[in-house]
């Protein structure tokens, strides 16, 4: 890749202070160096100069453009790469008849690797496209092809968490683990890979990935705990995503208090393992997931298509849980993060609907979950999600639509959020949640490297 100047940010930017304020900073400057992290803020560009010396004098200029800001890239704390093509086709189905007859189907043919490579390369693209700048992305049980897509990550720019699926039960038996031996050899082959192309995992980071408890042995779970302990290689898995799902795992490991103590059990739950869904957990096991502080990706869009269920959310904040977002594609219809982030207000309202209007999530707390949030989750909280000295400038600029006075027919090429002149930036912000999408996304930068841009754009 070509060298990175210092390059210095002028325009509003806005991120999340705590879990329910936003920090608005309306004239800012943020100086960004040739390492990709942020090298000194100015929150009035008109009283304070840009630092003398150290060629910032010669740096390069981005300004905003009208009526934007400057946002911390976007978090997807679940997604499985393989099914992007499948993204709105889940027609009828429950979790586990989906499974069977859409998304196995789709990830077995990924032993081609001119398939995966067609797929992985776009969802890349329209990950970034949507502001993404870091993703935890599912694979295949494929070695081949799971390598291919953490090439593709670190090509493309983006910070990625890539894990080889492991199953060798309760599915075909041409797409499954032969044994417990090729299923941490395998995957062993895969962390080995991302050593090689990413030594210090500054980019792209192996993940162990057990599909979920009822998918593998209880062998196979025991091996890939001994091998979480061996390499420290962070985990992701699915746990109590539907009821049937439940019963499953209380019929298929009858010795275990709970689906989350089978996790528990093998060494699979730990400060490195992210669980996605999260709906039908009890107290017990909320409280168990914390002591072990384990990360949770709420995945509402998925959870509403597959009629799973309504993860609540404020229960698991107030419990103390650290919770993300995930488009969990192609369960979830997009892989957009906004989306998600709309998609868990409106998930929230639903619970309120029974449990009470303090079940609702606020503006601000769903952006956070999308940065700050998510940062967390995936064990990077000092380093993206927010704008502070030091960290690396994962950003997204976000662009608004000015509706002049004399506007009596659609502007083509800009995003759908439109601004009518006075709204206050809280007013922005919303309107920016709940209706925009990938075109107001002008750029994408991942430690200080534009990774995509739209043609309006001009760095």
């Amino acid at each position: 890749m070509a060298a990175l100047h210092k390059t210095i940010y002028i325009g509003p930017f806005v991120h999340c202070a705590t879990l329910t304020e936003l920090d608005v900073c309306p004239n800012g400057t943020i100086g960004v160096s040739e390492d990709g992290k942020i090298a000194f803020i100015l929150r009035d560009r008109q009283e304070r100069q840009v630092p003398q010396g150290q060629g910032w004098e010669e740096a390069r200029i981005v300004r905003i453009q009208d009526h934007g800001f400057f946002f911390p890239g976007f978090i997807d704390t679940h997604i499985h790469a393989s099914q992007y093509p499948n993204a709105g086709v889940f027609g009828s189905s429950t979790l586990l008849d989906w499974l069977n007859t859409y998304t196995f189907p789709l990830e077995s043919s990924f032993k081609h690797l001119d398939k995966a490579a067609r797929v992985y390369n776009r969802v890349v693209a329209r990950t970034l496209s949507h502001g993404t700048t870091t993703a935890c992305y599912y694979a295949t049980i494929h070695v081949p092809a799971t390598n291919l897509l953490a090439d593709i990550c670190q090509s493309r720019g983006q910070r990625a968490f890539v894990g080889r699926v492991c199953m060798d039960r309760m599915s075909p038996e041409h797409y499954q683990d032969e044994s417990t031996e090729t299923a941490i050899r395998d995957s062993q082959a895969c962390i080995d890979h991302v050593k090689q192309i990413d030594p210090h995992f500054d980019l792209i980071t192996p993940i162990i990935t057990p599909r979920f408890a009822p998918s593998c042995t209880p062998e196979s779970l025991t091996a890939l705990g001994h091998l979480h302990q061996r390499t420290g290689v962070p985990i992701q898995t699915h746990i109590a995503e539907n009821k049937p799902e439940c019963a499953l795992v209380q019929e298929l490991f009858p010795e275990s208090k709970s689906y989350t103590d089978v996790y528990d059990s093998f060494g699979l739950l730990t400060p490195k393992t992210i669980l996605a869904h999260c709906i039908y957990l009890s107290e017990e096991e909320q409280h168990l997931i914390r002591t072990r502080d384990s990360k949770v990706s709420h995945c509402p869009a998925s959870n509403t298509a597959l009629s799973s269920g309504t993860a609540k959310v404020r229960q698991l904040l107030d419990n103390g849980l650290t919770v993300g977002l995930g488009t969990d594609v192609s369960g979830g219809y997009t892989p957009s993060i906004l989306a998600q982030a709309r998609e868990a207000l409106f998930v929230s309202r639903h619970v309120a609907m029974t449990e009470g209007s303090q079940a609702k999530l606020s503006v601000e707390e769903a952006l956070y979950l999308a940065t700050r949030g998510g940062a967390q989750v995936v064990g990077l909280a000092d380093r993206i999600g927010g704008f502070e000295v030091g960290m690396d400038w994962d950003a997204q600029m976000v662009t608004l639509s000015e509706v002049s006075e004399k506007s009596d027919e659609l502007d083509q090429g800009v995003g759908p959020v439109e601004i009518f002149g006075g709204e206050e930036w809280g007013v922005k912000i919303a309107k920016w949640v709940y209706t925009g999408d990938d075109r107001n996304t002008a750029a994408v930068w991942v430690k200080g490297r534009l990774v995509h841009s739209r043609g309006m754009f001009k760095a």
